[in-house]
């Protein structure tokens, strides 16, 4: 498992190589606020860090080109994973937040929860990596 906080240290790798254990994950992100801002996804496959500041085990960034979706083909080690994406609309390199800490920027989470309340579970956003799969996700606006 990677404990990675830094997404400059190393991280899995793009598809293409594939080590024994690995899987290949297309992840496509849909409905995105604008064709221009950045997109980060954040992985995770620690429960205990979920959404946690830094928690991480990489990011990737992926600027949209001027299209309404974005594509990240990346393999995966086999386990559990969850995914968090944000879109930066204003290109401050931060999620900004009202003053009860929602988003006003795009957000999303693997298996398209939608929080109502309160930040959602690793469990109610993970999926299971153990061959090759499919994630997509639809951004909330």
């Amino acid at each position: 498992m990677l404990a990675v906080s830094s997404p400059l240290v190393a991280t899995p790798s793009i598809a293409g190589d594939n080590p024994a254990g690995t899987s290949s994950v297309t992840v496509i992100v849909s409905a995105l606020a604008s064709t221009k801002s950045v997109v980060k996804l954040y992985f995770y496959n620690v429960r205990d860090k979920f959404l946690q500041h830094g928690g991480y085990a990489f990011m990737r960034a992926i600027q949209p080109g001027g299209q309404q979706q974005v594509t990240l083909p990346i393999n995966l080690p086999n386990g559990e994973w969850a995914v968090a994406i944000t879109q930066d609309t204003n290109n401050n390199d931060k999620l900004d937040k009202n003053f009860v800490g929602i988003p006003t920027e795009p957000y999303a989470f693997s298996n398209n929860v939608r929080p109502k309340l309160a930040a959602p579970d690793f469990n109610d956003c993970k999926f299971v990596v153990s061959g090759p799969k499919v994630v997509n996700i639809v951004l909330n606006k």
